[in-house]
C-alpha cells in the first residue's frame, strides 16, 4: 500500500497516511478542520526479478565487447608490426 502525504493549508500540519490507490484523498485536517493539499513526494522503490541488475545486463555486454575488443588489438598490433619492419 502506498504512503502519501498531506498538509494542512491552514495550520502547516505535515503528515503521511497509508491509503489504498482506491481509497480518496483526504480533505480535512484532524487538528483544525482546514483543507488538506495532497503532497507529491519523492518515491523509492526497487526493481527485482531477472534482467533488472546490472550484473544481468554486464555480463551479456562484457562478452560481446571482450570479442570486438580483441579483434581490433590483433588488427592493430599486426599493422603496427608490419610498419616498423618496414622501417628497418
Amino acid at each position: 500500500m502506498p504512503i502519501y502525504e498531506y498538509e494542512c493549508e491552514n495550520c502547516g500540519r505535515h503528515f503521511e497516511v497509508w491509503q489504498k490507490i482506491t481509497d480518496e484523498p483526504l480533505t480535512t485536517c484532524e487538528v483544525c478542520q482546514g483543507k488538506l493539499r495532497k503532497l507529491i513526494s519523492q518515491s523509492s522503490f526497487i526493481l527485482k526479478g531477472s534482467g533488472w541488475y546490472v550484473t544481468d545486463y554486464a555480463r551479456k555486454d562484457k562478452k560481446t565487447e571482450s570479442k570486438s575488443e580483441s579483434k581490433s588489438t590483433s588488427k592493430e598490433s599486426s599493422s603496427s608490426s608490419s610498419s616498423s619492419s618496414e622501417k628497418k
